[in-house]
């Protein structure tokens, strides 16, 4: 088996490399603070950033992509990375590590996301205001956990759909609420 040119590494940095970096910026690092992790120059970084994505574009095998998303789930324990943090509060850096480490909290954050977009509001944007999650490290969670939450939904779908039917009651509630109500509260029959 002939080893698949696109994943060859661009300018020095290698698919792995370039998966922490896009999960790091995710999660508030900059442009400078990622090129300087990787040992390259401004430009150095940004042509490489480009090419990699023009590589997942070309890749009919979808091999790219798929060592991108397991690379990207696994960027703190990048080598270049596990200590370059963005500044975040203590409390959101709790928050943060909850998500990767407690699934039954990312799940209950995931319905709130979408239940606040049902309701009009930007759900990355309100699980970062609410809790300090950035979209990065909220995507670096779903990766974590959507094996799991696969074969959890395999074993016992009802229980599945009960928990995710309780969860969006729950912020569909909070979400009403900050908003005066639904349309429909105030007619009785």
């Amino acid at each position: 088996m002939s080893e698949n040119p696109l994943l060859a590494p661009i300018h020095g940095i290698t698919l792995e490399d370039y998966s922490a970096a896009c999960a790091k910026m995710g999660s508030g690092l900059s442009e400078d603070q990622v090129a300087k992790a990787l040992g390259v120059e401004m430009p150095v970084w940004q042509e490489a950033n480009l090419l990699w994505q023009e590589r997942m574009k070309e890749d009919a095998t979808y091999q790219v992509v798929t060592l991108f998303g397991q690379h990207f789930g696994t960027a703190d324990q990048h080598p270049k990375f596990s200590q370059l943090q963005a500044e975040v509060s203590a409390e959101a850096s709790g928050y943060i590590e909850k998500i990767k480490t407690d699934k039954d909290f990312y799940q209950e954050l995931e319905v709130a996301r979408q239940v606040a977009y049902d309701y009009g509001l930007d759900g990355a944007s309100w699980i970062a205001d609410q809790y300090g999650i950035s979209l990065g490290d909220f995507q670096i969670a779903a990766s974590l956990w959507n094996e799991q939450i696969h074969r959890d939904i395999a074993a016992d779908s009802q229980k599945y759909m009960q928990t995710q039917a309780a969860y969006k009651e729950k912020y569909s509630q909070k979400f009403a609420n900050a908003q005066g109500g639904n349309v429909a509260d105030d007619i009785e029959f």
